[in-house]
């Protein structure tokens, strides 16, 4: 315990849960706001090769005050939880847990979704009255809080994957028609993450154009490939730095309210 400004602040630890972690942003995110904002606190990789493992975690953090989500584990977690809100309810993913200890000290988990506010958040100014109609690539938990975000903001939205099935597109059925139509395109799929740059969603580029938003929610590498093909079409594109920015400050305020 120290104090900071006549209010005391109790070590706590945060962390991350997930599987690889290589490219986890969070980690230096977070201790550099301890350190800028003279927090008592740190943040922790849990990489995780199983959700089970989730169990041990919790069980050698005494302090463990909350922890992100990310892939593989934004649905897996979910049965883990006690409880959550109603937003991640409806999305079918979580990606913030807050941990509280209770007096027996049992640890009591609820979930969260602050993909949905990030990606909110940065993607409404970028839209315009042309953008009712959009492709989602990828059907794992951050394609679940994108869509959920879309419709909120009044977005038509249609799911594609490698293989169709019921509600679901396949790449190879994007035809003219339907490129044409979805002028907003939100890769939620890891193709193009680094360290694999040179790949990007199987998409037929040359079907888009200056009235198309291409959005990554992909932050390293800063202009992905999926990205480079949408500007040299004539489209606006974007990554997902300020969306990430967005939901971890989200997620502070989740872990501290």
């Amino acid at each position: 315990m120290r104090y900071t400004n006549s209010i005391y602040i109790m070590h706590a630890t945060y962390g991350l849960i997930g599987y690889p972690l290589g490219h986890s942003f969070s980690k230096g995110y977070f201790t550099h706001f301890f350190e800028e904002n003279r927090i008592d606190a740190e943040y922790k990789n849990f990489e995780l090769p199983s959700i089970e493992e989730l169990t041990t975690v919790l069980r050698e953090e005494p302090v463990l005050r909350g922890f992100n989500v990310t892939i593989p584990y934004k649905q897996q977690v979910i049965p883990y939880l006690h409880e959550i809100d109603n937003a991640a309810a409806a999305i079918g993913a979580v990606n913030v847990v807050k941990a509280t200890r209770q007096s027996d000290n049992t640890i009591y988990l609820k979930g969260y979704n602050t993909d949905v506010i990030g990606f909110t958040d940065s993607i409404r100014p970028l839209l315009q009255p042309h953008h009712t109609h959009a492709l989602i690539l990828g059907t794992g938990g951050a394609s679940k809080a994108v869509k959920y975000a879309l419709q909120q903001l009044g977005l038509s939205t249609q799911l594609v994957s490698r293989t169709s099935h019921e509600g679901v597109l396949s790449y190879d059925g994007l035809s003219a028609e339907v490129m044409t139509r979805h002028t907003v395109i939100v890769n939620t799929t890891p193709l193009g993450m680094h360290p694999k740059t040179d790949e990007c969603p199987p998409l037929d580029y040359t079907l888009t154009g200056s009235r198309h938003l291409l959005f990554d929610v992909i932050y390293n590498p800063e202009k992905t490939l999926f990205m480079q093909h949408g500007e040299q079409s004539g489209a606006t594109v974007c990554n997902g730095m300020e969306m990430l920015i967005g939901q971890a400050k989200a997620a502070w305020r989740i872990w501290n309210e």
